[in-house]
């Protein structure tokens, strides 16, 4: 899986009154891949904020594969068309897409890797899976949890993390850059292997 181009893209809304959100978690991965890699986005006609760069190192030590890194720059409910128009400009075939994005069903800290399946309710899955027209594409999920009480699913995700969750935010961001890193360069089922517990998803 290590050769040949992905594209890693991270899922969130766009402006400042968004970025810190559940939902923009995507968004917020997307950023600590970039920093580690040095590299910087610009604007893409696809609408998406798009950044190349070389993650990971491959096993034996050589630097791991060329990606594209974007942000689409639309809302997350239509995150599909600059997903399905980067992947062909860029000529990635959807078992090279990743995308990186919240999930609700996972607990908060947590990160499963998965390829194709449902959408669980996730708008932007959704969008991307219609768009694509397959399923089978790669998820790198960020557990953040389920709302407390009888709190809307809607208002949970747009809002920001908790103060306990922002201590831990940095640690689950870099848990998410570690498993793309991993799926990038050791192939789905290491990154399974390493995030995934013997009764998880």
């Amino acid at each position: 899986m290590a050769d040949g181009l992905f594209l890693v893209v991270g899922l969130g809304n766009p402006g400042p009154k968004y970025e810190g959100n559940r939902h923009n978690i995507g968004h917020m991965v997307l950023d600590v891949l970039a920093g580690r890699a040095g590299a910087k986005f610009s604007a893409h006609r696809a609408n998406a904020a798009v950044a190349e760069a070389r993650l990971g190192v491959l096993p034996g030590g050589a630097p791991g594969p060329r990606v594209i890194l974007a942000k689409p720059g639309t809302y997350m409910n239509t995150s599909g068309g600059p997903v399905s128009a980067l992947a062909k400009y860029f000529g990635v075939d959807p078992d090279h897409v990743i995308v990186v994005h919240d999930e609700l069903d996972i607990p908060f800290g947590d990160i499963k890797c998965k390829i194709g399946g449902g959408e669980g309710g996730h708008n932007g899955l959704r969008d991307i899976t219609k768009a694509l027209g397959t399923k089978d594409y790669l998820r790198v999920r960020a557990g953040i949890g389920r709302p407390p009480g009888r709190m809307d699913v809607a208002d949970y995700v747009l809002k920001n993390f908790s103060s306990t969750e922002a201590k831990e935010l940095p640690f689950l961001l870099d848990d998410a850059a570690d498993a793309t890193e991993l799926v990038i360069t050791e192939g789905l089922l290491a990154a399974q292997s390493k995030y995934h517990t013997a009764n998880g998803n």
